[in-house]
């Protein structure tokens, strides 16, 4: 089967809306170019003996990789420990945020109540507002309850921060499933929970992947709140504050702290790129409707 030749005027058309691509082409790559590079950057220093990182003339390139600033990661003290409490605030902030979220955004997409418009505008507000700004109070609030160096409380302010989000974005992608699959399955005899825990929830799993996601790359990243509310107990620190261990009084190791760093972003590169599908159709989804 032969193709028909494109049209003569076409052909034009084509070479002007290419031409027109390559500014948008190029500045699309300067962006990439701009974010990947201090990553690349942070993972090369890793491979680099120290010489070289201190050398006047930086390479690009490890030219003789080791694995030393590696060994000197993980065998710092309280590696361990740090990245255990890392695990254990973040997968309970999760937890409790796609939980909370997930009723709240509910009774806010398929409920009507008095009030609910109000409800929303403060969810709104609470997302808007600057964590920075939120950090006096906190930790007034932590002191007056006897809750500084602890994990719970930690673990509540990383839900506090991601808990607005988390109702915004479910609340987007449950007004895209259509109430008359919940209705049918009323009417065949489930009860509300039911017909939510059979038939609706299932298909909100893209936007709770996507919204779990968020937070868990919230809760593991953050360093303000945890260097503020861990004082006195230094067991109880993550592993953003336990970055910032790597100086002495001979300066900062970067070798050590880079390689800290490419081992602290690990578990969220590798949760992303899991999850990277179902997480772009969610976030998409809950974007575009409600």
């Amino acid at each position: 089967m032969t193709t028909a030749p494109a049209a003569p005027g076409l052909r034009p058309a084509r070479a002007a809306r290419a031409l027109r691509r390559v500014p948008l082409n190029a500045a699309a790559l300067a962006v990439l170019a701009t974010a990947a590079f201090p990553v690349y950057w942070m993972a090369s220093t890793a491979f680099k003996p120290t010489g070289d990182i201190q050398a006047g003339t930086p390479t690009l390139l490890p030219l003789h990789p080791t694995l030393d600033h590696f060994r000197t990661a993980v065998h710092a003290a309280g590696f361990g420990t740090f990245w255990r409490n890392s695990l254990l605030v973040t997968l309970g902030a999760v937890l409790l945020s796609l939980l909370v979220g997930l009723l709240a955004a509910f009774a806010v997409g398929r409920l009507r109540w008095r009030g609910r418009r109000a409800f929303l505008l403060m969810v709104f507000i609470a997302q808007m507002a600057p964590w920075e700004a939120l950090l006096i109070p906190v930790y007034v609030i932590a002191r007056d309850a006897d809750l500084l160096d602890s994990l719970t409380m930690l673990t509540l302010v990383y839900f506090m921060t991601t808990l607005p989000f988390t109702v915004v974005t479910l609340r987007g992608f449950l007004a895209a499933v259509p109430v008359e699959l919940e209705e049918a399955a009323r009417v065949d005899g489930c009860t509300r929970a039911g017909a939510f825990r059979r038939i609706t929830f299932p298909l909100l799993a893209p936007g709770l992947l996507s919204t779990s996601l968020f937070g868990f790359i919230t809760a593991w990243n953050e360093f303000a709140f945890a260097n503020t509310l861990i004082i006195k107990n230094q067991d109880a620190r993550t592993l953003p504050v336990w970055l910032s261990s790597f100086s002495n009084v001979f300066g900062t190791d970067w070798g050590a702290t880079m390689a800290a760093s490419s081992l602290f972003m690990l578990p969220v590169l590798l949760v992303f790129l899991v999850l990277q599908n179902r997480v772009t159709s969610g976030l998409t989804a809950g974007a575009v409707k409600g």
